[in-house]
């Protein structure tokens, strides 16, 4: 029982201490500063701008489905339908603007890393295979030298790739 404890216990450490965890829990974090901070953009930019038109709060403009429409102090409809599409609106914009600052801020110059460091890794194994091929060809030629130095050094003598001599009275049997 107790070692199903620990082992429980030690499995559980492994799962918290793996990267994928610590990074999402990073990532969590991050994102919930940056809601943020595009709240802010939207309250302080996206509204005044909306609000030169109509009202600063996207969240007034509605339609009433069902007439009358009477709404609360609280903003919730006491009589009637109410649809809000003012909220929704807001939070389209949230969610875009959100999309577009990860995008350019975050995606496209990872991209724009991740495939410039692909291309030099591409180089750098080039480079390697070209050094290689070379490497090969050196000792192919150190190869073929040696053969013909054995050759002129002993005659006719058989090493790699030569065949003896057979002809009548060559001292072969």
């Amino acid at each position: 029982m107790s070692e199903d404890k620990e082992s429980v216990l030690a499995g559980f450490k492994a799962f918290l201490m793996r990267g994928n965890v610590i990074d999402l829990a990073v990532a969590v974090v991050i994102g919930a500063a940056f809601t943020n901070v595009v709240n802010s953009v939207v309250k302080g930019f996206i509204n005044p701008v909306v609000g030169a038109f109509g009202t600063q709060d996207l969240n007034q403009y509605s339609s009433c489905l069902k007439p009358p429409c009477e709404v609360d102090a609280t903003g919730e409809a006491s009589k009637g339908i109410l649809i809000m599409w003012g909220s929704v609106l807001s939070a389209v914009l949230t969610f875009l603007i959100t999309a577009a600052v990860v995008y350019f801020l975050m995606v496209l110059p990872m991209a724009k890393y991740l495939a410039r460091r692909a291309r030099h890794q591409a180089a750098k194994e080039e480079v390697q295979e070209v050094i290689e091929v070379s490497e090969l060809e050196v000792l192919k030629e150190i190869r073929d030298a040696l053969l013909a130095q054995q050759g002129q050094g002993a005659g006719r003598s058989s090493g790699p790739g030569t065949v003896p001599d057979q002809t009548p009275g060559s001292g072969t049997r």
